[in-house]
């Protein structure tokens, strides 16, 4: 596989658009936690015009921004990005998200710029997460299952990152060491639950990549840097 921006990322901090920041905390200070990239997303509530304010909001600060679109009409062309990350829900109950919303958003715009827009295979792990929900996943999987759809999105369909995503809980250590042994040339990025250093580190020792998004709007910079230093530790 190519070369791709978080082959050597241990952390993402992930900012939505809808939810607000801790009293007295500002984006410039979520970008000087350092964390390795920052992706700007959600489900629930994202406008073109919240977008917008995230990313101008931590433009001026030295940390690679990326927008991950929950649909196509909140996409935003932003120079500021370094480009795109495209959720793919492969357990998803409807096709609509596993590449009915892709072939819109090609439609629709009629000059995608490829060169700075990737796919996220996502396997959705939390059935109470308004992303479950939104994209009717079918959560209810095995270890064993988890490491397959990890295979078919390395091997049958070249995915450069698959995304075991466990949407404001903590996940199952086990299911997340299947999904790593799974993936060979593929970077595993985690996400759920993660509070502290030893949540973490205990992601850290599994996935290439932990990604920590509501700790931010929960509890601020603080509990941020600590997970960004467990994830360099690890």
């Amino acid at each position: 596989m190519t070369t791709c921006p978080w082959d050597d990322w241990n952390h993402v901090l992930k900012i939505d658009p809808d939810k607000d920041l801790p009293e007295g905390v500002t984006y410039g200070d979520l970008c000087a936690t350092g964390t390795d990239a920052i992706e700007v997303g959600g489900t629930m509530g994202i406008t073109e015009e919240n977008m917008e304010a995230v990313v101008d909001a931590c433009a001026e600060h030295d940390v690679p921004l990326y927008q991950e679109p929950s649909s196509p009409d909140v996409v935003i062309d932003n120079r500021a990005l370094e480009g795109y990350l495209i959720p793919t829900v492969l357990n998803a109950g409807s096709p609509f998200w596993i590449t009915g919303a892709h072939k819109e958003w090609v439609r629709l715009d009629g000059d995608m710029d490829w060169d700075r827009t990737w796919t996220e295979a996502y396997i959705v792990m939390n059935p109470d997460a308004d992303v479950a929900t939104y994209t009717e996943a079918d959560c209810d999987l095995s270890a064993e299952d988890v490491a397959a759809y990890a295979t078919v999105a390395e091997r049958m369909f070249g995915q450069e990152l698959v995304y075991l995503e466990y949407s404001g809980t903590f996940g199952d250590e086990d299911i997340v060491e299947a999904a790593s042994e799974a993936t060979d040339e593929s970077t595993l990025f985690y996400g759920g639950g993660i509070h502290d250093y030893d949540s973490a580190a205990t992601m850290a020792t599994h996935a290439d990549v932990i990604v920590v998004g509501d700790l931010a709007h929960d509890e601020g910079v603080g509990a941020v840097r600590e997970t960004v230093e467990a994830a360099r530790d690890a």
